[in-house]
Parts: C-alpha cells; sequence; structure tokens
C-alpha cells in the first residue's frame, strides 16, 4: 500500500507563504488525481485542490487564486504553494487521492497568527 509523508508546514503570519509537500513511498500512476486536504480545528477534512496526471488542477473557492496546487511524477512528490495566507487557513494538511485510495499520512500543521 501506498504510503504519503507530507512536509513543510509551520508558523506565519497573515499574508505570508508556504510550499507544502507530499512524498509518496512509490509511483503513482497518472490516472490517478492526487488532491490535497485540510482539517482546521473542529471542522471535517476538505480537498482544498487536486491535480490529474496531465496537470489539470481544480481549488475549492476559498483556496481559489492563493493556492497552487503541483506534481512532479518523475520525483513521486506534490506540492501545494500557498501564498496570502489566511488565519483560516490555519489547519493540518494531507494529500492522497482525490478519492482517497489509502490510509491517511500524519499530516503537516500549519498555523497562521497575527
Amino acid at each position: 500500500q501506498v504510503q504519503f509523508v507530507e512536509s513543510g508546514g509551520g508558523l506565519v503570519q497573515p499574508g505570508g507563504s508556504l510550499r507544502l509537500s507530499c512524498e509518496a513511498s512509490r509511483s503513482i500512476p497518472n490516472i490517478y488525481v492526487m488532491g490535497w486536504y485540510r482539517q482546521g480545528p473542529g471542522k471535517q477534512r476538505e480537498l482544498v485542490a487536486d491535480i490529474t496526471g496531465e496537470g489539470r488542477t481544480n481549488y475549492a473557492d476559498s483556496v481559489k487564486g492563493r493556492f497552487t496546487i503541483s506534481r512532479d511524477n518523475a520525483k513521486n512528490t506534490m506540492y501545494l504553494q500557498m501564498s496570502s495566507l489566511k488565519p483560516g487557513d490555519t489547519a493540518v494538511y494531507y494529500c492522497n487521492g482525490a478519492v482517497p485510495f489509502t490510509s491517511w499520512g500524519q499530516g503537516t500543521q500549519v498555523t497562521v497568527f497575527s
């Protein structure tokens, strides 16, 4: 079963930027649409961005224009570039298929504080 390891989270002030990484334990076929999720305090996990093997992307309205998802199939790695961060972006961020197909990793904590 493929495993994902998320990294790159941290503390940042509003308006700041972070780049998250998601490394897979083995290659992910291009047919899989991959996604970044987040779970804020007291909230359910939500999909915030997804990307096809060909690089087509979709974003939740709450992050559109601020977040950019990308994937490097050769490195088995996916990224989430986050800019103009807001306190509402505070959450644990996870990666998985856009339709989850494996167990969840530990996630990486993003905290936006003023």
